[in-house]
């Protein structure tokens, strides 16, 4: 077992798909970067020409912000949902006003949560999506798998090897990600911000924002929060991949139907959000960042614990449901 999960970390490592995976996540982390030390630089350049030369405060444009938000929740053709998103923002900008806690000013640590936060639901599972879209598929397409099946090892041996690889290299992907998205936005924001305070553990209940359950930790403590959450949603996802690289076989039929999932399932969740069967789909489940900020939440009823359990559900029915196809799956042909 030890040597045919050696051997399939190795293919997975030596494909050209890796360099792919790292060029996208410097791409993309640079320019988000750079998108948000452009802004944060001019809504301060913007301040200080508004108030007439003063210095910039952090608890001046927090105010700023708050007032644009009043004034846009204030607005009786906006949705009811957004109002309700808005005014949970107002609430959140107010107590960490209240309690001296720095919102605005970017970090290196504040903008690798933020990435993931913004990343969890599509860009980061398509990256997954990837990694493991041809792990079972490609063996069939070039016909390895023949190869690969005359070793004197039963096939679930074969198949359990390829899926601990491919956690293995999820788990390099997931740290991968929080290693370039730190080192990359500290060039542009010349702060780490480990230590600085964060509130987390806000929660809603009828429409509104509940702090009483809040605790104070640090930066660098909720970030391992954060990538913890990430790690299970990418495994989730990894394992409902390889799912569909046993059934179908090809690559590129697998990528295009994990990727036609995790996008339709946005939409059944915007368009479809009142329909009770929507917080069961496994799409829907895959923000789980948003409960430790207290984020609106557009079905009723789900909850960390509510997703963790969805989720792992989705990931054991296909995990088990693999290892039944790969062992009665021809290969003859």
């Amino acid at each position: 077992m030890i040597a045919l999960t050696q051997n399939e970390v190795l293919k997975i490592f030596f494909k050209k798909k890796i360099p792919l995976i790292i060029a996208l996540l410097v791409i993309f982390i640079s320019l988000f970067s750079y998108g948000q030390k452009y802004a944060y630089d001019r809504n301060i350049q913007q301040f200080e020409a508004e108030s007439g030369g003063v210095a910039f405060d952090w608890r001046a444009l927090t105010t700023q912000r708050l007032d644009d938000l009043r004034e846009r929740s204030s607005n009786e053709f906006i949705p009811e949902n957004v109002r309700a998103s808005f005014d949970r923002e107002i609430e959140q900008l107010t107590y960490f006003i209240d309690n001296d806690i720095n919102p605005v000013t970017p970090t290196a640590s504040k903008f690798s949560v933020e990435f993931v936060e913004q990343g969890i639901i599509l860009f980061i599972p398509l990256l997954i999506v990837i990694l493991a879209a041809d792990l079972v598929s490609n063996e069939f397409s070039k016909r390895t798998i023949k190869i690969l099946l005359t070793r004197a090892v039963p096939r679930w041996k074969v198949l359990l090897s390829k899926y601990i690889a491919l956690l293995i290299m999820t788990t390099v992907l997931v740290f991968v990600i929080a290693v370039l998205s730190t080192s990359i936005s500290y060039l542009f924001f010349r702060e780490w911000g480990f230590s600085e305070p964060i509130v987390t553990g806000f929660s809603s209940f009828e429409g509104t924002l509940i702090s009483d359950s809040t605790i104070l930790i640090s930066r660098f403590q909720y970030t391992l929060l954060i990538y913890s959450l990430l790690w299970f949603v990418s495994v989730v996802v990894a394992t409902i991949t390889l799912l569909i690289s046993v059934v179908v076989e090809t690559s590129s039929s697998a990528i295009g139907i994990v990727m036609a999932t995790l996008i339709g399932g946005q939409f059944l969740q915007f368009f479809l959000s009142d329909w009770e069967l929507v917080k069961y789909f496994f799409v829907t489940n895959l923000d789980m960042t948003r409960y430790l900020t207290g984020s609106y939440q557009p079905i009723e009823g789900m909850s960390l614990t509510f997703s963790i359990l969805v989720l792992s559900i989705w990931a054991l029915v296909s995990l088990i449901t693999s290892f039944i196809l790969f062992n009665r799956k021809d290969v003859l042909v």
